[in-house]
């Protein structure tokens, strides 16, 4: 009787661990199979397919050392035959849009970019487009807003009202200016105005020489207005109206890009699809869907347009 009971326990025990092991083995399956239809850059390279490379500038544009180092990896990949940035960015920091403009035009001496414009492309994110070869635009893509800006909020008012006194003790009178402890005296605002007026003149130099136009001659351009992609494409901003077909079939048929080449998404190291985050954030977001709940568990922190040091090139509009 002891035997029959032991051996119901063990065939019990054995039951349950076939259990979990098939469970372990599924589990794993299914992450194989998500991580490799998600990674297509990577498998596209190990396989050397031949494809053009898509990569998306989206949010608040920032010096981010991983996506450069992307476009140099994509640089160095003999299987992409060409470059599809897409755009759909307010603008971002100054230094943002200069560092991808300069990895941009370094990527096209080896593969020809064109850049596709999303529901926005506007300020430092019009930067971005001036680094490829070509521009299409959607129809009603608010793009422009050529200009520079820097802001701060100055509360020594407020400060005096409720009794703070803020004491410094710096090594010359334009250390730490603007600041938000005191009004901006008149030398602070000639040395500031300076400052913003060289960046601007840097931003319409690379307009003017990208584009072969000049600006002055475009109404409300110098004054950082935003336009649409007609209007755009009107005074010669961008190039096409169209998409990412319109994108495409100017690589292929301009640049003899390979009808066989598909589009595969590129993406930084910090984004790939085998890192633990990744995998979290795309369950949560396919979890909650495109939910408010679901926006704010996945959403980028890059989004945020708060926390902006530096020059500013960057476009909203106005909440009044």
């Amino acid at each position: 009787m002891s035997t029959e009971t032991d051996t119901l326990l063990d065939r019990r025990r054995l039951r349950h661990r076939l259990t979990f092991w098939r469970a372990l083995a599924i589990a794993a399956v299914v992450i194989a199979l998500f991580a490799l239809g998600t990674a297509g850059d990577r498998l596209s390279e190990l396989l050397g397919e031949k494809q053009i490379a898509r990569v998306s500038v989206t949010g608040t544009i920032l010096e981010d050392r991983d996506q450069l180092e992307l476009l140099k990896r994509i640089g160095k990949a003999d299987n992409v035959k060409g470059v599809l940035v897409f755009v759909n960015s307010p603008g971002g920091t100054t230094t943002g849009g200069e560092a991808l403009f300069a990895a941009l035009r370094e990527l096209a001496k080896k593969k020809p970019v064109v850049a596709q414009f999303g529901t926005i492309a506007a300020s430092a994110g019009y930067i971005v487009g001036l680094g490829a070869d070509y521009i299409v635009s959607r129809a009603n893509t608010i793009t422009g807003s050529v200009g520079v800006l820097i802001q701060w909020p100055e509360v020594s008012q407020m400060l005096d009202k409720i009794g703070v006194k803020v004491n410094e003790i710096k090594s010359g009178p334009l250390k730490a200016v603007p600041s938000p402890f005191e009004p901006l005296n008149t030398e602070g605002q000639e040395i500031t105005k300076s400052m913003i007026d060289e960046s601007f003149h840097w931003f319409l130099t690379l307009v003017s020489t990208r584009r072969n136009i000049k600006p002055g001659s475009i109404p409300g351009l110098t004054q950082g207005r935003v336009f649409t992609g007609r209007e755009a494409l009107n005074y010669k901003l961008v190039d096409e109206i169209g998409g990412e077909d319109q994108a495409v079939a100017w690589l292929r048929k301009t640049r003899h890009v390979d009808k066989d080449a598909k589009v595969v998404d590129w993406k930084p190291q910090s984004s790939n699809p085998f890192g633990l985050w990744s995998l979290v954030g795309s369950a949560v977001e396919g979890l909650f869907g495109r939910s408010y709940v679901g926006r704010m568990l996945a959403r980028d922190p890059s989004l945020s347009t708060l926390g902006l040091d530096g020059l500013v090139s960057v476009w909203h509009p106005s909440e009044n």
